[in-house]
């Protein structure tokens, strides 16, 4: 088995940062709870953590590689043709259609085989 021993530069940095970040999360939630008779500020407090940890995390590696993502799904959601409201509400028209002819189908189907089940043990029919 070969394993990987090498470390970038930034491995033990972007370590630090996730720690500091979960950090931050921990405390936005101390926070919270510690001012809850004041709504503002608990939110405040909250808000500003998540913001402050959304930044650091973008600082890390794992950041850079997250927004490359994002950056890459928006490119790809511009490239998506989307129906449009008539295409969208036919389909929808179609999918309720099938779904209540299917839905009477084991209604019709349930009933009918209750039916044998009673004529075979003998509880009626």
């Amino acid at each position: 088995m070969n394993a990987n021993t090498e470390t970038s530069p930034g491995n033990a940095l972007d370590t630090v940062k996730l720690a500091l970040t979960a950090a931050i999360l921990v405390g936005g939630i101390w926070g919270f709870y510690q001012y809850e008779d004041n709504l503002l500020i608990s939110v405040s407090v909250i808000l500003a953590a998540v913001a402050l940890a959304i930044v650091m995390f973008m600082q890390t590696e794992r950041g850079r590689i997250l927004w490359k993502f994002i950056q890459g799904s928006r490119v790809e959601i511009r490239k998506v043709i989307w129906p449009t409201r008539t295409e969208a509400m036919q389909t929808t028209l179609t999918v309720f259609v099938f779904v209540l002819i299917l839905g009477i189908f084991f209604w019709g189907l349930d009933m009918f085989l209750l039916w044998i089940t009673r004529l075979l043990t003998g509880q009626g029919g």
